[in-house]
């Protein structure tokens, strides 16, 4: 039985606010070509990831896109950490 990316990811991750970012990333392969996207809209996790890296806060994220919350960001900030945690584990 293989194991989610959920199953490992920190407790404080998957428990921050009593959701884990599955709660707020979907990957849908008619939305964007199957790229992870925070559910409802066609924001990728990448897109977000990308404004962040050239320097956009959390504030001016939110302000470029009002479907989105503070909570859709951290979503995607636990995703990437959990995508880079299974990239860099061995496999078992």
């Amino acid at each position: 039985m293989a194991v989610s990316l959920l199953d490992r990811a920190p407790r404080r991750l998957r428990e921050a606010n009593g959701m884990s970012w599955q709660d707020r990333i979907s990957v849908d392969p008619a939305v964007r070509s199957g790229k992870p996207c925070i559910k409802g809209t066609r924001i990728t996790v990448y897109d977000v990831l990308e404004y962040m890296a050239g320097g956009m806060s959390e504030k001016e994220i939110l302000a470029d896109f009002p479907d989105l919350t503070g909570e859709d960001i951290r979503a995607c900030l636990a995703f990437a950490a959990a995508r880079e945690r299974r990239l860099s584990s061995p496999a078992a």
